[in-house]
């Protein structure tokens, strides 16, 4: 699964952005409730050891595992420095490495020796994994982080990054998947996610769809408001059958996609050149589409049953070797004025609530005005329509215990689908 690339994302720009008063128009709110309520995650195999609740002295450096952009020292662009006064500050020499993928940042933690990392920015996808496998410290995280009750509140104590009561981490960024056309093109306004997979599609071959397994999560949100019979509840816990069903569904649309995006440019371009004219999209290409030169007259909707939403959490790695530099950065990273240079230069949603005035009122080149707005940064409403990425593991998160569907099964079918067309 590749991600918020900010080397390609900076030529994005470059290309695309046009320096506006004009905000670009939020994404309508649906009015109806999804049918696939939240659930709680599935409990570690092993007996985690005790939150940490106390941050000591530096070690003087610190060796992290981030999505690209969420490390700058503003070698892309200078506005964009948020390393350099950390380090300054607190003596933590950063050592970042980026890796593009969920599967990247999995591969890394699990092959490295411990003690080569401090943290990871997480991503939903993994982070249960991580946690199940014994590999995250626990962390006090209302009394490490000043931050903390700035949280959004649906990102306080997910279930991607807090088990049986104990939090793994805290919360970055996170962005909703929504669904994006065309206007020119597609009619009339789609309110559903039944456009994609309809067999008599007049959009054959224009359809895309994003490049990962957590995908098969969207076709579950949709089956699980289409098809009550099979009675999913959670688009990450699914029982054999419940997954056969999905795939099906997935390996019947193959033939309608015509290419999958796994970089944001990916989508950018293929609804640039018009071999793309409806698909799942995260808000930052809704809004790079819309203010582009020339313009692209797309449009983006959570559809009525609701949608996925992806989630990064910062998570001290058992077993580090500058634990304190680690726990200074995630203090450090989720402070209102670090999560407002984060979120413009990626071009995401804040965990930090408080991020959003000056987001509003003193934002930088890559930022304007009414940026939480537009990302749904403190919509209650729309929380309620979305369910972050998780983990899908064997163990389900309630009673049925271990009838679940792997991710790593998960990952095999992707292959399986794609490959179908």
């Amino acid at each position: 699964m590749a991600w918020h690339d900010l080397r390609t994302r900076a030529a994005i720009l470059a290309a695309l952005f046009v320096a506006t008063a004009c905000q670009a128009s939020p994404t309508p709110n649906p009015t109806t409730r999804p049918t696939v309520p939240p659930t709680t995650a599935p409990t570690p195999t092993a007996t985690p050891p005790p939150p940490v609740a106390k941050i000591g002295p530096g070690e003087g450096a610190l060796d992290l595992i981030v999505r690209p952009g969420y490390a700058e020292s503003g070698a892309n662009d200078g506005a964009y420095d948020w390393v350099t006064p950390f380090e300054e500050d607190t003596g933590c020499k950063v050592n970042a490495v980026e890796a593009g993928t969920s599967e990247q940042i999995l591969t890394r933690v699990e092959q490295d020796a411990t003690g080569t990392w401090d943290g990871v920015a997480a991503p939903g996808d993994v982070s249960l994994r991580l946690i199940a496998d014994g590999r995250i410290q626990p962390v006090d995280v209302e009394g490490l982080f000043p931050a903390w009750n700035d949280i959004w509140s649906p990102l306080q104590s997910p279930a991607h990054n807090t088990v049986d009561g104990l939090h793994y981490g805290i919360s970055h960024g996170w962005g909703a998947n929504l669904l994006m056309w065309n206007s020119s093109v597609v009619e009339p306004e789609p309110t559903s996610w039944q456009v994609l997979y309809d067999p008599s599609s007049p959009y054959r071959g224009r359809l895309t769809a994003y490049d990962s397994a957590i995908s098969i999560a969207d076709g579950a949100v949709y089956l699980a408001e289409a098809r009550p019979d099979l009675g999913i509840k959670d688009p990450y816990e699914l029982t054999r059958a419940q997954f056969d069903a999905v795939v099906g569904l997935l390996t019947a649309q193959r033939p309608l996609v015509g290419g999958y995006w796994g970089t944001p440019l990916d989508e950018i371009s293929a609804f640039q050149d018009g071999s793309a004219v409806i698909g799942p999209a995260w808000p930052n290409q809704l809004r790079l589409l819309q203010e582009g030169d020339p313009a692209v007259p797309v449009k983006a909707t959570l559809p009525l049953e609701g949608a996925t939403a992806w989630a990064d959490t910062w998570m001290l790695l058992g077993g580090a070797r500058h634990p304190n530099c680690m726990l200074r950065w995630m203090a450090w990273i989720v402070s209102p004025q670090v999560q407002k240079m984060v979120a413009e230069y990626v071009g995401h949603a804040p965990a930090n609530v408080a991020a959003c005035p000056p987001l509003d009122e003193h934002h930088g080149p890559f930022g304007f005005a009414g940026f939480c707005a537009f990302h749904h940064a403190t919509d209650e409403t729309f929380a309620n329509l979305i369910r972050f990425w998780k983990t899908p593991l064997a163990r389900c998160g309630d009673e049925r215990g271990d009838v679940c569907v792997d991710y790593v099964l998960w990952l095999q079918q992707w292959d399986e689908i794609k490959a179908a067309g």
